[in-house]
């Protein structure tokens, strides 16, 4: 019996390491994206409070899918809301809680993506995790937001196989620190420029006025387009792409720099410029969405106060261009990385290989790219 356990324990844990096994990233192969220098993890996370977690679904043959979850700092979102503002690359999607962030400038809860057709799972778990809180025992109304890609090519998505348990799971394991990437939480089951995608991240420092700020993006990578890596038009040398390609991305930006929902939304705007670079192409069918928030202290909005006036101090239009760099170069390089760490997958109608990592190593040293 003695043998049998340690036996199937020792199976169970080469199991979990294999499921988030990581592959590295174009940095950790000694090629940088960009000017800006780095965070410490590289990662969304290097926003000081922000946390991420992820629950994963690979189950039988069919079953390739998650959940992610973004949270802007540990405590009670609901009753200190942060400043954030979406802009739609293209609106082929399904981003609930859209128009209230749009109306409001705020965001009232952690970020939840996942598949299509388990948005309404993300919002019950949102929904259920806030009113659980301390603190919000007479809240009423919540703001879901909740992002979402389409995984049905190597998931079964009408199958709807991520519940509510597994949405608050995620939100209940985030964490700081170093963020796990590619075949993981909602980007297990996803595509990119016809290989497999997934979850990726990156982040960026600025100093403005002798301040430093770091802006940090996740991207759940599920699109199409001709792939371009440093300018180099890797999809054209490996003739491997199609132009019409469908697909969502799902772009995440935070920052601790102090900037109001307009500037917020200017900011957003410039992710779809590092999605660009990668060769990207918003086609007719993609939901490439973007959510930026500012985890910035003084900025959080009380859902109660005792006066009615609001003040705030943030950032004029003319200190924000190092964010908007910052946020360009963090998209393209966090794409770049879900791709990297993302690996081979087989699973409901099909198999989706990774990106030929070697050959495009090898296609960017001819070039003088990597470095």
């Amino acid at each position: 019996m003695t043998r049998n356990f340690i036996l199937c324990t020792s199976l169970f844990f080469l199991s979990f390491s294999n499921i988030f096994a990581q592959n590295q990233t174009l940095r950790e192969h000694g090629i940088s994206i960009g000017i800006l220098p780095v965070g410490s993890n590289n990662a969304i996370t290097d926003v000081e409070g922000v946390m991420v977690g992820h629950t994963t679904l690979v189950e039988g043959d069919s079953i390739r899918t998650g959940a992610t979850a973004i949270v802007p700092f540990d405590g009670n979102v609901f009753q200190l809301k942060v400043p954030a503002a979406i802009y739609a690359g293209n609106g082929f999607g399904k981003l609930a809680g859209f128009t209230q962030v749009e109306e409001l400038g705020n965001l009232e809860t952690p970020i939840v993506l996942t598949n299509t057709l388990n948005v309404a799972s993300g919002i019950n778990a949102l929904v259920q995790h806030t009113l659980s809180q301390a603190g919000n025992e007479d809240v009423r109304s919540v703001n879901a937001v909740v992002g979402e890609t389409n995984d049905g090519y190597l998931n079964d998505i009408r199958g709807q196989h991520v519940r509510e348990e597994h949405v608050l799971q995620a939100i209940n394991s985030a964490s700081g620190g170093k963020v796990n990437q590619g075949n993981v939480g909602a980007g297990t089951g996803t595509r990119c420029f016809r290989y497999k995608g997934g979850i990726g991240t990156s982040s960026r420092k600025v100093e403005i006025d002798g301040q430093n700020y770091t802006v940090g993006v996740l991207v759940q990578a599920n699109f199409g387009g001709v792939l371009q890596i440093k300018g180099l038009p890797i999809g054209e040398m490996l003739k491997d792409y199609q132009k019409d390609s469908d697909g969502s991305c799902m772009m995440v930006v935070a920052t601790d720099a102090p900037l109001d929902s307009r500037n917020l939304k200017r900011l957003a705007k410039r992710a779809m410029l590092g999605l660009a670079r990668t060769g990207g192409i918003a086609s007719n069918g993609s939901g490439d969405y973007v959510i930026a928030f500012s985890t910035a202290e003084n900025l959080r909005v009380p859902y109660q106060s005792e006066s009615v006036y609001l003040e705030q101090v943030v950032l004029r239009n003319s200190a924000v261009s190092p964010l908007f760099l910052g946020c360009i170069e963090a998209t393209e390089e966090a794409i770049y990385n879900a791709l990297f760490v993302a690996e081979d997958m087989k699973g409901f109608r099909g198999s989706v290989p990774a990106l030929p990592e070697e050959e495009v190593l090898r296609l960017l040293n001819q070039h003088g790219l990597d470095r």
